[in-house]
């Protein structure tokens, strides 16, 4: 297939932007995909700086690890009045094949403002990553999302998968 697409661009002059890439989206219940972000998150050093937003990577680590504690059940939010009045119209882009935007709204429980271990935060969420991806379905939480409602282990896997992926963007790896 990567070869037909650049004999698309190179051979034929397509413009890039007229060739629709369908984007592959993954989740935290597949093997390879845990793998790879446990390698992103190791290529992360302390002094690693965010492209965009506010927080340290420490920072960035704990509040990975909070919502990985979300998906598991370990933490519960309660619901939010606007999430239940917008979410049946935005709760699909939590778990589809596109990224999540630059600057997004987070709870504020999940919100870390104070100075973290980057050491202990690293191995503490590529902990909570392995337990979740082991614990697959079954290890799940059947609590809803304080914004988006209720998912399925599938949707979290992937919604997981996703937020890992953005923060993991904004400190470029």
């Amino acid at each position: 297939m990567k070869w037909f697409l650049c004999f698309l661009v190179k051979k034929l002059k397509i413009p890039r932007s007229i060739i629709k890439l369908k984007r592959i989206m993954h989740s935290l219940f597949e093997a390879s995909a845990v793998q790879a972000i446990i390698h992103r998150i190791e290529q992360l050093q302390p002094q690693s700086r965010a492209l965009w937003g506010k927080m340290t990577v420490a920072q960035m680590l704990a509040h990975s690890t909070g919502g990985m504690q979300m998906a598991t059940g370990e933490i519960e939010l309660p619901r939010r009045f606007i999430g239940r009045l917008f979410a049946p119209f935005i709760k699909a882009s939590y778990y589809n094949n596109r990224p999540f935007p630059k600057g997004i709204n987070t709870d504020k429980a999940l919100i870390i403002t104070q100075d973290k271990n980057f050491l202990a935060e690293r191995a503490n969420l590529i902990q909570y990553i392995k337990q979740f991806h082991q614990g697959n379905k079954a290890d799940c939480t059947r609590a809803p999302h304080p914004f988006l409602g209720h998912f399925t282990p599938e949707q979290w896997a992937k919604g997981m998968y996703k937020h890992l992926d953005h923060h993991l963007r904004q400190f470029g790896v």
